[in-house]
């Protein structure tokens, strides 16, 4: 849950989280982040760092009704709820269970349960499934991406059409430590990968790939303005324009 900046080193990360997040981080989020810090996957969850400046997002936007695409144990599904109003509602899609189920009694302990509708699914099929209603059209304040990186495109084109005019989408994992600005042969140093892992490899050479052309696709998307942001592992923020 600690993922080092992929433009810092770890003494500067650290001075980061301890002087502007870890003071104000309320009890329940200090306590998901190290029930996740367990898991052995604990890599896939949302920087801090990221996490306040999603905080600052959803106030900015008094949002109350989000989509959160990825929930991994639900730090920032949590830090989400803590956040938008008590009638606020977050549509929450993951295909783990198991893994929204760790982090699920801390949710609960802090009197958010009611704001989260979990969906446990493929994200396109459910966001195609909420497009089917057209009362879901431009009626969300927020989303929230952090799931499979090749699949980023297509989410955003669901996501635009759910966001209200103004809305706000925020893309985690958008410098895929750093390997989007060197080679795809640079894979193996980013990721420490062995060369003979074949499946390990074509899943990285994936997932980078499909942040390069996600995130190139964004520059020239007339429909929004976006930010790229050096949090954690690279966070693109971005406003519905129409």
């Amino acid at each position: 849950m600690e993922p080092e900046s992929v433009l810092q080193t770890h003494d500067l990360y650290k001075y980061i989280l301890d002087t502007t997040v870890y003071p104000s981080e309320p009890e329940p989020l200090k306590e998901l982040r190290v029930v996740s810090a367990t898991h052995p996957n604990s890599f896939m969850g949302t920087g801090p760092d990221a996490g306040r400046m999603i905080q600052m997002l959803l106030k900015i936007a008094n949002a109350k009704k989000t989509i959160e695409v990825g929930v991994f144990t639900g730090y920032s599904l949590l830090l989400t709820a803590l956040t938008i109003p008590d009638d606020g509602k977050i549509v929450a899609i993951d295909m783990d269970r198991k893994a929204y189920e760790i982090g699920l009694p801390v949710i609960q302990k802090a009197g958010v349960e009611h704001k989260i509708d979990f969906i446990e699914s493929k994200a396109l099929s459910a966001l195609d499934k909420m497009l089917d209603n057209p009362d879901n059209e431009g009626s969300f304040d927020f989303a929230f991406v952090d799931a499979n990186k090749d699949g980023y495109l297509s989410y955003h084109e669901r996501i635009v059409k759910l966001l209200k005019v103004n809305g706000i989408v925020a893309y985690d994992n958008t410098l895929c430590r750093g390997s989007v600005a060197q080679p795809e042969s640079c894979i193996f140093d980013f990721f420490n990968l062995a060369r003979e892992d074949t499946a390990t490899i074509n899943f990285f050479k994936a997932t980078r790939a499909g942040i390069v052309e996600f995130n190139k696709s964004l520059a020239a998307d007339p429909r929004i303005e976006m930010c790229m942001l050096p949090l954690s592992d690279g966070l693109t923020i971005c406003r519905r324009l129409y």
